[in-house]
């Protein structure tokens, strides 16, 4: 198989709104989210509720947070998030427009290192055809 990065490096933000935030206890770890409001996301693939991955000093953590709000796809996710109803686990590249402006805090960002982003994985073949091979060239993230 061969691996082509199509995208660069990605995080996972633990994000809430300003106004949640200010009426919940603080977060200084991972086990501090069961005291929280949590917007779970349920992944067709996964078979249930995604537990939200942390690491630090190489300590990997995954917790399974609860709520009463249960979404399949992270645009509302993010939505009901930015309106209050508790904390969500977003890409970085999904909230940094809101952390800048503001309308969202990020929380356990030390508990968040960046993991490689996408890739394009397919068969190895000794000629590839010019069409696939323009869609991989296209594709490949040059960062």
């Amino acid at each position: 198989m061969i691996a082509v990065r199509i995208s660069p490096d990605m995080r996972m933000l633990v994000v809430g709104a300003p106004g949640y935030l200010a009426q919940r206890p603080a977060i200084e770890t991972p086990q501090d989210l069961t005291a929280h409001a949590c917007i779970n996301m349920r992944l067709p693939t996964y078979g249930g509720l995604y537990a939200w991955e942390f690491e630090k000093d190489g300590r990997e953590l995954r917790v399974r947070v609860e709520g009463q709000l249960v979404v399949n796809t992270l645009g509302p996710l993010r939505r009901a998030c930015l309106d209050g109803f508790g904390l969500a686990y977003l890409p970085e590249d999904m909230v940094e427009e809101s952390i800048a402006k503001g309308t969202l805090h990020s929380v356990l960002e030390d508990w968040s290192p960046p993991f490689a982003g996408y890739h394009l994985y397919y068969p190895s073949r000794r000629q590839p055809s010019p069409a696939f091979q323009l869609l991989v060239d296209t594709l490949r993230y040059r960062g």
